[in-house]
């Protein structure tokens, strides 16, 4: 409705479809019969469903006939041309309108006060199609280099997770609590992000999960695929397995609206079977179409998920497959009806190997096709697990044995190695594995935990774990027996009242430290005579430890808490702690038990501060409630001061995070777990057969156990089997399997986080000499050399003298790091300040030498500049000195 003398339309083309001017002029008729205000706006409209008004034009009205004014049409530049740096990037436009209005002089923007309007329709060119603007101003020469980058000119959509993958391999699932986390963010894109807000309360989504269940759940449910908010509840989607087989399928909806119901199918035993849960608004699919009773909620930015076991349920015992969650609309799928289409992949997948097979030129074509029959064998085609098996025992075109499938199936039975070498698989991404921290963490954090019980409960099948390097001799001389010269001067000290003396024996047949098998009843008898007799503070502690965990002798709790407070008494930190345990544990007096916690801590006690954050963590501190915060400190600062249960519990929370307060941190989560991992007693009995055979002579033996602790990550043992490769005592290596060893295993040392810089000297010296048909690589050697050399190592600045005497140029950033304008500028204090001795000479000489050549050089050069001079001097031509 528009009352009679007011008027307002738009005429003309509003805007050219082929080229978009800047200065396009519109022209408005409008007339009014009172004072009024013509108003011009832009109404654009986002793809996010948001709306914003920008206003063109606003001019007063005079009563009497219509009238045409021409507006120059100046639109927002990011309307108009793609955004360049200087024009502002902008949502995706859905559409824009021109809107011309009348209304009374000096009312507001009120429709009631409205008296005429007319629109007209605009079509901007979508973003790739537009003009860039060509700017009339001076630009500084740093915003002219903007506009020139790849960014503004070659703009491309950022990735978006929309089909996630949250599982791309395979996951040896034990049956206990150690599943994969996993968490999603949101959008990037707005579009996206907002469909994605607005189907929170109806989603419509796929998760696709493959699963292989070796034996029933032992418990009332088993964790397959769970969701868990920032309040620690189940929410949408949760998938467990019921000890009938059945699926468990559990979604949340508004005000703690929750459903339940079961599947009506059982989850066989022993077969790779895809389970696939959709949501549909209210309607939830598994195979048979499920209607719930209340509106659905699912937020997958929301808490995380877990594959497998978690902190409230145990997992499945089994293997899990691919597991893949599609965020939007599902696509239409039919059930796959019984196993057909599964058998004819099957099938298929056996018959493009052998195709391939047949197809190959030379046994390199062999690793390719090998990862088909691999997945052929994993769906139960036993012809595919036969072929596979002849490639592995004849070693042709492949390593010769299947370390990932049985591990894969050692992982499953709780194996520790089998655990320690996925998770280190997973963590560096090595042998064409994806690099995962959460999988690697769901192996790290099995072990870790194992590790933890393990040391609380010694037995002989375990060993302290020592990092010896067989390249350091002075280690390796104070390696013994209960035989040996250096036992034997300990034991003569010992018997003359030397408390340290008699401290290290105990130590060392408890844990089975230095060369010495565990005896724990012989070291308890050291522990006694330190504490009756020597009335040391430290064997004091141990042996009333002893007595209060009844570990080699019977329990005696009230003695062992008279030991503790003598050496409470003289000062010793771990008794504060351990009283305090004491107090907690048996008595029950939390005031007592938290007193001494936070004077040890004060004290800096690794205990005390982990057995702070378990009571705010629990509720139990004395008057103040639980605080899972102030947990995470009380953790963070155990674990630094390197107590392996408090890098375990930092891990724990690391690998979720605490919403508002602590961010995930995944990568940093597993180099935790992995650190008390590498702790464990079962490692440090196969690195202390490795070296007992080294020390005997057995160099064969000592590579074999080497091998075994190297393949589960740990480094020092990754060094070690290099270093036997290198050396090949008595040539028992084939040359090329030699050379392929220590490419393999300095490569895995120095990605490590403490490696041994002799690793990066043979690392360089590999890569200069580019054995093993590979081509010599100077830049790379300095690469290794440099970062020795920035640790203090004489050798790499030797080598790096050597490469410089040969003529190759150090590249400037090699130069940079190690500070150094010249590199014979550092033989002044490099070679002086290294700690190894007997390498100074050689360093300063090599360096000397590059001194001398260069000043050759320079002195060649002046000579023929001096020549040159002459003749332009016998020239008569004018020479600038």
């Amino acid at each position: 409705f528009i009352p009679a003398g007011y008027r307002a339309s738009l005429t003309g083309k509003c805007l050219p479809l082929d080229e978009t001017l800047p200065d396009y002029l519109l022209k408005v008729l409008y007339s009014c019969d009172e004072p009024a205000a013509v108003r011009l706006d832009c109404v654009v409209s986002f793809e996010t469903g948001t709306v914003s008004t920008f206003l063109l034009g606003e001019w007063s009205c005079v009563p009497g006939e219509a009238i045409i004014r021409t507006v120059q049409l100046n639109l927002p530049d990011w309307l108009v041309y793609q955004a360049d740096g200087v024009v502002p990037d902008s949502d995706w436009v859905l559409s824009c309108i021109l809107r011309a209005l009348v209304r009374h002089d000096g009312l507001n923007d009120a429709e009631k006060f409205i008296t005429a309007q007319d629109v007209a329709a605009l079509q901007p060119k979508p973003f790739f199609s537009r003009p860039i603007k060509p700017h009339r101003l001076c630009s500084s020469w740093s915003r002219q280099m903007l506009q020139l980058t790849q960014q503004s000119l070659n703009r491309q959509c950022p990735f978006e997770q929309e089909t996630v993958h949250l599982l791309s391999t395979i996951y040896a699932s034990t049956g206990e609590i150690f599943g994969i986390t996993k968490t999603l963010g949101p959008y990037r894109n707005k579009l996206l992000e907002f469909f994605r807000l607005k189907a929170v309360t109806f989603p419509w989504c796929r998760i696709s999960i493959w699963i292989f269940v070796a034996s029933h759940c032992r418990e009332s449910l088993c964790g397959v695929f769970h969701h868990i908010d920032s309040h620690n509840e189940y929410v949408t989607p949760s998938l467990f397995l019921k000890n009938s087989g059945q699926l468990h399928i559990q979604i949340s909806g508004e005000a703690e609206e929750t459903s339940a119901f079961l599947s009506t199918f059982t989850v066989p035993l022993s077969e790779w079977c895809q389970l696939s849960l959709t949501l549909q608004g209210r309607t939830v699919s598994d195979v048979l179409l499920t209607k719930l009773r209340h509106t659905a909620m699912f937020d997958d930015t929301e808490g995380y998920f877990v594959i497998g076991g978690g902190k409230y349920v145990k997992g499945v015992e089994g293997y899990f497959g691919p597991v893949v969650y599609q965020r939007n609309k599902a696509s239409p799928h039919s059930m796959v009806n019984s196993y057909s289409a599964v058998t004819e992949i099957v099938h298929s997948l056996y018959s493009l190997s052998l195709h391939k097979l047949s197809r190959a030129k030379n046994h390199a074509a062999v690793s390719k096709i090998l990862p088909l029959l691999l997945q052929a064998g994993c769906l139960a085609d036993n012809r595919a697990l036969h072929m596979t098996s002849v490639l592995y025992s004849s070693g042709l075109g492949v390593q010769k044995q299947p370390a990932w499938l049985l591990a894969l199936v050692a992982a499953q039975k709780d194996d520790r190695l089998a655990l320690l070498h996925l998770g280190h698989l997973h963590h560096q991404g090595v042998d064409g594995f994806p690099a995962d921290p959460d999988l690697a963490y769901a192996y790290y954090a099995n072990i870790a935990k194992q590790t933890i019980l393990d040391r609380q409960d010694p037995t002989p099948q375990q060993t302290f774990v020592e990092a010896v390097y067989l390249n350091d001799d002075e280690t390796l001389k104070q390696q013994t027996s209960e035989d040996h010269h250096i036992f034997q001067w300990l034991k003569l000290q010992a018997s003359r009242g030397a408390a340290e003396a008699e401290q290290a024996i105990a130590r060392m047949l408890f844990w089975g430290q230095q060369g010495l098998s565990p005896n724990i009843q012989e070291a308890v008898k050291h522990y006694r005579r330190g504490a009756v007799q020597l009335e040391d503070p430290a064997s004091m502690y141990d042996y009333g430890i002893i007595l209060l965990l009844g570990q080699g002798v019977e329990q005696d709790v009230q003695k062992g808490v008279t030991f503790l407070k003598k050496a409470m008494e003289q000062g010793f930190v771990p008794a504060f702690n351990a009283l305090a345990w004491y107090y907690e544990q048996y008595e029950q007096n939390y005031e007592q038990a938290v007193q001494l916690w936070e004077k040890a801590d004060l004290l800096e006690s690794p205990d005390a501060a982990l057995n702070l954050g378990v009571i705010y963590l629990q509720g139990l501190y004395p008057r103040k409630p639980a605080n899972q915060y102030v947990a995470y400190n009380y953790y963070l600062k155990s674990a630094n001061r390197g107590h392996i249960r408090g890098g375990v519990l930092l891990a724990d929370m690391w690998t979720t995070g605490i919403p508002g307060f602590v961010e995930r941190r995944p990568s940093d989560a597993v180099l935790w777990v992995k650190w008390a991992a590498d702790h464990n007693g079962y490692l440090g009995s196969v690195l202390r057969k490795a070296l007992d055979s080294y020390l005997k002579g057995d160099i064969f033996s000592s590579l074999l156990f080497y091998t075994m602790a190297a393949e589960s990550g740990y480094a020092p043992a990754q060094f070690n089997a290099a270093y036997l490769c290198e050396q090949n005592t008595g040539s028992f290596l084939d040359p090329a399997y030699a050379t392929n060893c220590m490419w393999r295993y300095y490569n895995l040392t120095i990605q490590s986080q403490n490696f041994d810089t002799y690793a990066c000297i043979k690392m360089g010296d590999l890569l200069y000499e580019g054995s093993d048909g590979k081509q010599k690589d100077s830049f790379s050697a300095a690469q290794m050399y440099k970062l020795a050399a920035l640790r203090n190592n004489p050798q790499g600045w030797y080598n790096l003298g050597l490469l410089a005497e040969e003529g190759y140029k150090l590249p400037l950033s090699v130069l940079t790091e190690l500070g150094l304008a010249e590199l014979y500028l550092a033989e002044k204090y490099v070679c002086r300040d290294s700690d190894d001795t007997d390498s100074y000479l050689p360093c300063s000489l090599a360096l000397f030498n590059v001194f001398l050549q260069s000043f050759d050089k320079q002195y060649i050069a002046a000579d023929k500049v001096g020549v040159t001079c002459k003749c332009k001097n016998k020239n008569n031509r004018k020479i600038v000195m």
